[in-house]
């Protein structure tokens, strides 16, 4: 199936104007947000006051979503200028994203459970007329209730929802629409110039009580109207929420073994959209040529909307423009594992260095070419950021933020 309902086809904000995929805009919106990235973070961080107006946040996710800058170089950058006290709530966000990619690397069966969920789910459009008229009317916002439709034309338009508002909106998607909640992920999937799997996909397990066993997220009409200050009181919400039973969890694995690398060999650089920022690369390679992958689709069933790759591809071009002395020959877009075998056959690699791809679409693509057998030997490095961090998610947050002081003396 690759169609999305009609009114999202024709947004009436670009999402590349408002979050220009390049580093020097990533830097300059971090630039604006670092006076406010310690107490007054914390005291407005809830705050959704729409678009053009989410002041209370760093709106920074989409660039560390593919790496045009790191986590690393924000926690520097705010610690630089606040204390981590001060910085506390801001600096906890940031691990969040981390803590969520550690948690799922160590349990990538998690996403294919809710990849063979949202298939069956996907299906069913297909065949339950009700189910499919409900889900149109989420997708296109015309719910009635006001809120959640100016959300979901928001997202569509901009690619990017306060994290608040996230939450809201995956609530009343399950509790008062009574939607799968697979699907509302992968509406999100579809559209966030953000979009994570880990982050994605876990935060709607908690919302629905599958993360944290039995507790759920309950989107309330008082609570939205606080911190939206007065733009919304929804009415007719659901007023409780039944905690989703989960499958059962899948054994923690450990982090995949370092693949050796020989820098003797003649190697290409593959260059992907989950990592963005190869300095940590170049480091240790001196590629002779350099090759873009650029997945036009993977993360859904369903038709993403075209601003996601966009943003992603043209990322991409900025990272290979900065770098470009240090790239080899002129960087090549590749799609597929039969580009990228081409393109090592024809410039007669012996290796393909990248970086590590957390699970997802990329991370797919890449143990697909790992297996084929016509493939050169594929080397994919960790930053010393996620080598540290990933394998403390073995439990929930909690017990994961008491290693933040002493990552951030390791790693910052």
């Amino acid at each position: 199936m690759k169609w999305l309902p009609a009114a999202l086809d024709a947004p009436d904000m670009n999402a590349l104007e408002i979050f220009v995929p390049t580093r020097t805009a990533a830097l300059e919106r971090l630039a604006r947000f670092l006076p406010d990235a310690g107490r007054s973070y914390a005291a407005r961080r809830n705050y959704d006051l729409g678009p053009g107006a989410h002041a209370g946040v760093s709106t920074l996710s989409p660039y560390l979503g593919c790496r045009l800058i790191t986590e690393a170089e924000v926690l520097e950058a705010v610690l630089a200028r606040h204390s981590l006290t001060a910085a506390e709530k801001f600096v906890q966000e940031v691990f969040w994203r981390t803590y969520w990619k550690g948690w799922l690397e160590l349990r990538p069966g998690v996403w294919q459970q809710y990849r063979q969920a949202l298939h069956r789910d996907v299906d069913d459009l297909q065949t339950q007329a009700g189910l499919r008229d409900r889900w149109e009317a989420a997708c296109t916002g015309k719910t009635g209730i006001d809120c959640f439709d100016h959300w979901a034309r928001e997202l569509a338009q901009t690619g990017y929802l306060h994290n608040h508002a996230r939450m809201w909106f995956a609530s009343i998607w399950v509790f008062t629409l009574q939607l799968p909640w697979t699907l509302g992920a992968d509406f999100f999937l579809r559209h966030l110039l953000d979009g994570d799997p880990a982050s994605n996909t876990l935060s709607w397990r908690w919302v629905t009580g599958q993360q944290t066993l039995g507790k759920t997220y309950l989107a309330r009409a008082s609570n939205i109207e606080k911190y939206t200050e007065g733009r919304f009181r929804p009415q007719g919400l659901a007023d409780t929420a039944d905690a989703i039973s989960p499958p059962p969890l899948p054994p923690i694995r450990a982090l995949p073994e370092a693949a050796p690398l020989d820098p003797t060999l003649k190697t290409g650089l593959l260059l992907q959209g989950d990592d963005l920022s190869p300095g940590f690369l170049l480091d240790q390679i001196a590629p002779s040529c350099t090759a873009m992958l650029s997945l036009p689709n993977g993360i859904s069933p369903l038709l993403p909307a075209p601003h996601v790759a966009a943003f992603r591809d043209a990322a991409a071009e900025d990272a290979c423009a900065r770098w470009s002395s240090r790239l080899g020959s002129p960087a090549e877009t590749v799609r597929s594992v039969a580009d990228i075998l081409a393109w090592a056959q024809r410039q007669n690699l012996r290796q393909i260095v990248t970086a590590y791809a957390p699970v997802g679409p990329v991370a797919e693509t890449l143990q697909q070419l790992q297996k084929h057998p016509d493939a050169p030997p594929l080397v994919p490095l960790r930053r010393a950021y996620d080598e540290a961090a990933w394998p403390l998610a073995t439990k929930g947050f909690f017990p994961f933020k008491k290693h933040i002081p002493n990552l951030i003396s390791r790693l910052i």
